[in-house]
C-alpha cells in the first residue's frame, strides 16, 4: 500500500469506492425506513354547512377583500388613519414581529443542520525529541463532516421549525386582527362619549330654561317653590353626569394613542372635536363556517403548532435508531512551508461511523412520552380554537341582528320622547298640565336619547366583533398566503 507524507497511509481508490457504495446502500435502506413513518391525523371536528343564526342583514357570500380592510365600510377616514398608525407602531405587533424573526432564525438553524459542514485549518508545530534538532511541521487543509438524517430526525426537526415559523406568521396576523378591532372599538367608544356629552349638555340647557321659567312662574304665583326645587334637582343631576362622561372620553382618547404606539394625548388635536359615530354597514358578508375556519389566523396558528408538535414527535422517535456520521479531510503536511502543496505532502482521509444507544435507562422513551403528551395538548388546543371560532361568529351574528332591531326601536322611542317633552313644556307654560309632567317627560327624553346613542354604539360594536370573529383585519402575504401548513408537512 502506498503512503503519503509523515507515514500516513493513503486510501486506495478501490477502498474509497467500496466505502462510498456502502454509505449509499445504508442511506437508501434507512431512507425507506424513515419514509415509512405515518403522519398524524389532524382534528376531525365536523364543521357545519351554514350559520344557524345568520339573518337577513348578513350575506352568505364570501368577500375576502372586504374582510381584509373591513373598517373602510364604516366610512370614517380618521378611523382609517388610526388603524394604519396602529399597524405600524403598536407595541403588541412589534412583539409578535420579534417572535417571528426568532422563529425564522430557528428555522434557518434547523435547516442548516441538514447540510454538511466544511472548515479550513492551518497550523505550525515546532517540536524536539532528545538530541534530534528541533523541527517545525506545517499543515494546511480542509475538513468536512456530515450527519445525514437517515431516519428523518433532522428532517423532522426542520419540518417542526418550519411549522413554528408559519405559526408565528399566523400569530402575527391574529394580533393584527385583534388590534384592528380594538382600535375600532375604542374609536366608537370615544365618539359615543362625545355624543352622550352633547346630549347631556343639550338637556342641561333645556332644563336650565325650564328652571328659569318655573322660577318666573313661582314669582308670579303660578308655581310653588317645590316646583322650583324639583327643576333645580333635575338640572343638577344632569350636570353631575357630565364629568363622568368627560372622563370616559379622555380615557378612550388616551387608549387610542397607546394603541398606535404614541404617548397619551398625541391624538388630542385630531380627536377632541366631536364628530358623528361611524356609519354601520347595512349588511356583512359572513361566508360559510368552513371559510371562517380557513381565514382565521388564530385557528391556523393552532393547526400549525400541532403540526410542529407532530414533527417533533417524529424527531424524538428517530433517536431510537442508529445515527450515521461521515467525516473526511484533504490537505498537506510538511516540514517546510514552501513544500506545502506538493503531491508527496498530500494527506486524505474518509471515515464513516454508525452509533446506536443500547441502554439509557429509558430516557429516550420518556422523552417520546413527554412529546406525545405535548402533541395531545396541541391537538386539544387546535380543536378548542375551532369551537371557539364557531361560537364567536354565532354570538356576533346574534348581537348584530339584535343590535339592528334595538336601534330601530330606540330611534322611534327617542323621537317620541323629544316630541312628548316639547309638548309637555308648551302645555305647562299654558297652564294645561302640572309641572310633574314636564319633569317626567324631560327625564324620559334624556334617557331615550342616551339610549339611542348607546344602541348606535352597540350595533357598531357588534359589527366590529363580527368582522373580528370572521378573521378580518389582516392580509395574507408570503408563506401564510401560500399555505405553509402544506410546506410544514413536506
Amino acid at each position: 500500500m502506498s503512503s503519503s507524507g509523515c507515514g500516513i497511509p493513503a486510501i486506495s481508490r478501490r477502498a474509497r469506492y467500496a466505502a462510498v457504495g456502502l454509505v449509499i446502500a445504508v442511506l437508501g435502506g434507512c431512507a425507506q425506513l424513515g419514509g415509512a413513518k405515518n403522519e398524524e391525523q389532524m382534528s376531525s371536528i365536523p364543521i357545519p354547512a351554514a350559520w344557524s343564526r345568520a339573518g337577513e342583514a348578513s350575506k352568505t357570500a364570501s368577500a375576502t377583500s372586504e374582510l381584509q380592510r373591513w373598517w373602510r365600510r364604516l366610512d370614517d377616514p380618521l378611523l382609517d388613519q388610526l388603524i394604519a398608525a396602529a399597524m405600524t407602531a403598536a407595541p403588541d405587533l412589534r412583539t409578535a414581529q420579534a417572535k417571528l424573526r426568532q422563529a425564522r432564525a430557528s428555522r434557518d438553524l434547523a435547516v442548516g443542520n441538514l447540510y454538511p459542514s466544511l472548515g479550513v485549518s492551518a497550523s505550525a508545530n515546532r517540536s524536539k525529541t532528545g538530541t534530534v534538532e528541533a523541527r517545525t511541521q506545517y499543515a494546511a487543509g480542509f475538513d468536512a463532516s456530515w450527519e445525514p438524517s437517515i431516519f428523518g430526525g433532522k428532517r423532522d426537526a426542520a419540518a417542526g421549525a418550519q411549522a413554528d415559523l408559519a405559526a408565528s406568521e399566523a400569530t402575527l396576523a391574529a394580533a393584527q386582527v385583534s388590534l384592528a378591532a380594538e382600535v375600532a372599538l375604542e374609536y366608537v367608544t370615544l365618539r359615543v362619549y362625545q355624543r352622550r356629552l352633547a346630549i347631556a349638555r343639550d338637556n342641561t340647557a333645556s332644563q336650565a330654561e325650564t328652571l328659569q321659567i318655573t322660577d318666573w312662574r313661582q314669582q308670579a304665583g303660578l308655581a310653588t317653590m317645590l316646583n322650583v326645587e324639583q327643576a333645580r334637582t333635575n338640572l343638577e343631576q344632569t350636570r353631575a353626569a357630565i364629568p363622568g362622561l368627560e372622563t370616559g372620553r379622555a380615557q378612550a382618547e388616551h387608549r387610542l394613542a397607546v394603541l398606535t404606539g404614541q404617548v397619551p394625548g398625541a391624538w388630542a388635536n385630531r380627536l377632541r372635536e366631536a364628530k358623528p359615530l361611524p356609519r354601520a354597514p347595512e349588511d356583512v358578508a359572513v361566508g360559510i363556517p368552513a371559510d371562517t375556519i380557513r381565514q382565521r389566523p388564530d385557528v391556523r396558528a393552532a393547526e400549525l403548532t400541532l403540526q410542529a408538535e407532530v414533527a417533533r414527535s417524529a424527531e424524538q422517535e428517530a433517536a431510537l435508531y442508529p445515527g450515521l456520521t461521515l467525516s473526511g479531510s484533504w490537505g498537506w503536511t510538511a516540514f517546510s512551508s514552501a513544500a506545502l502543496g506538493g503531491g508527496d505532502t498530500l494527506v486524505r482521509s474518509l471515515a464513516g461511523s454508525l452509533a446506536a444507544t443500547l441502554f439509557d435507562g429509558g430516557r429516550i422513551r420518556a422523552r417520546i412520552a413527554v412529546q406525545d403528551a405535548m402533541q395531545e395538548r396541541a391537538l386539544v388546543t387546535y380543536e378548542a380554537s375551532i369551537l371557539s371560532a364557531l361560537e364567536e361568529v354565532e354570538n356576533a351574528l346574534v348581537a348584530y341582528a339584535a343590535g339592528r332591531e334595538r336601534l330601530d326601536t330606540q330611534r322611534r322611542a327617542a323621537e317620541s320622547a323629544r316630541s312628548a317633552a316639547q309638548l309637555a313644556r308648551t302645555l305647562y307654560e299654558a297652564g294645561s298640565v302640572d309641572f310633574q309632567q314636564v319633569l317626567d317627560t324631560g327625564r324620559t327624553r334624556l334617557s331615550a336619547e342616551d339610549g339611542l346613542a348607546s344602541a348606535e354604539s352597540d350595533l357598531l360594536a357588534a359589527v366590529i366583533k363580527l368582522y373580528k370573529a370572521l378573521g378580518g383585519g389582516w392580509q395574507p402575504t408570503g408563506d401564510t398566503a401560500a399555505g405553509t401548513s402544506r410546506d410544514a408537512r413536506s
